[in-house]
């Protein structure tokens, strides 16, 4: 089971008004603890999608490459490679 930490977040002003306006009967959450895990999963799924392009533009970038660029390396090639 994923262990739950307990963290404290202090914000005020504008930001303690913006979060008390989407919480409670009025706001789309029922308390701040739950609209902060989904803030968290929302930026997550972000960086994980932000990620998931970069992967694919590079492999786009690649295998649009010339047939020419491409040499062949063996393990030892890559282990070696990636030592230093």
């Amino acid at each position: 089971m994923p262990r739950t930490t307990t963290m404290t977040v202090r914000v005020s002003g504008a930001l303690s008004e913006f979060v008390a306006t989407n919480v409670g009967e009025d706001g789309a959450y029922e308390n701040v603890s739950e609209y902060i895990r989904d803030l968290i999963r929302r930026d997550k799924e972000r960086a994980e999608h932000e990620a998931f392009d970069r992967l694919r533009a590079e492999l786009n970038r690649a295998f649009a490459a010339p047939e020419d660029t491409y040499k062949p390396l063996t393990a030892a090639d890559v282990i070696a490679r990636n030592r230093t």
